[in-house]
């Protein structure tokens, strides 16, 4: 299987104000954020020509980078209307977005308050790989040795790119023992997230799901819960334990990439994904698609 690349490719990035070509969106190697990880970013999904939710995604943006002590020197309309037109440029109806805001390379060191902040938005064509049908098979998680720090240890509330070192780490741990991804615990030996997507579980007929108390709160997340809530099914925002996975007969991560995808299994614990998960699923594409045609 070729792979293409990411900085090989035809098409246009918004880089610091203006659209340039694909091949010519560089940085330097001595950027601060190849350093010191000074970098926040978001991913954003693309629905017939529509960003889902772009303004969320862009003030969350912007708020991780003030965690991060910097402000982006764009306005939030301003980066919607970039994000935009970065869409557009690049003919994109079914896709993913990424904006990344950084520091600059103007100082080399731990401080770098003279750095200049910069902004990229990229967009790709991604569609959706995995029909209702396939995704009802679910997925499987290993539990991750690595575990989210607490909230007064890293700038938790943010979506920053050095907070994914741990991310990375055990997702390629549970791909290279045959699982699909991982589930990381927090600092108290709490469920947390899986490493890029959010997670629910289905006890008893209601939604339980970890409190965003030191990971994203998802904006996907709080799309299916409120999804959940519509039909009538009681969600439950609490601290879980691992142990509590035997009690559950489904689970599902939600995310931008994820959307909303069943696990049949983590470690030592089995699911059958079914009705709930179905439900959602269903419920999330009709939101972000439009309802199916029917003949």
């Amino acid at each position: 299987m070729s792979v293409i690349p990411f900085d090989d490719r035809d098409g246009f990035i918004w880089y610091d104000g203006a659209l340039i070509p694909w091949r010519d969106a560089k940085i330097h190697v001595l950027s601060h954020a190849l350093h010191y990880a000074s970098c926040v970013f978001e991913g954003e999904r693309v629905y017939n020509g529509n960003v889902f939710k772009l303004t969320e995604h862009s003030q969350r943006l912007i708020d991780s980078g003030k965690l991060l002590g910097f402000d982006i020197p764009w306005s939030l309309e301003e980066i919607d209307a970039a994000t935009r037109e970065t869409v557009k440029a690049n003919n994109i109806t079914d896709g993913y977005v990424r904006p990344v805001a950084w520091r600059g390379s103007e100082m080399m060191g731990v401080a770098a308050q003279a750095t200049k902040i910069h902004l990229a938005v990229a967009t790709w064509t991604w569609p959706s790989y995995f029909s209702p049908e396939a995704r009802m098979k679910g997925i499987r998680l290993r539990i991750s040795d690595w575990k989210r720090p607490a909230p007064d240890t890293a700038p938790t509330k943010s979506k920053a790119a050095g907070l994914y070192m741990i991310c990375t780490m055990s997702k390629h741990q549970a791909e290279k023992e045959g699982y699909d991804d991982a589930l990381m615990l927090d600092y108290r030996g709490q469920i947390a997230e899986a490493t890029g997507a959010n997670i629910f579980l289905v006890i008893d007929g209601e939604i339980h799901t970890p409190t965003p108390d030191c990971f994203l709160d998802g904006i996907t997340r709080r799309t299916v819960i409120d999804l959940a809530k519509k039909r009538g099914l009681k969600v439950v925002e609490r601290a879980i334990m691992p142990e509590e996975l035997a009690k559950a007969q489904e689970v599902f991560l939600t995310g931008t990439a994820a959307e909303v995808t069943p696990v049949s299994e983590i470690g030592p614990y089995r699911f059958t994904p079914s009705d709930i998960s179905r439900m959602l699923i269903e419920d999330y594409d009709v939101l972000v698609r439009g309802p199916v045609a029917v003949a």
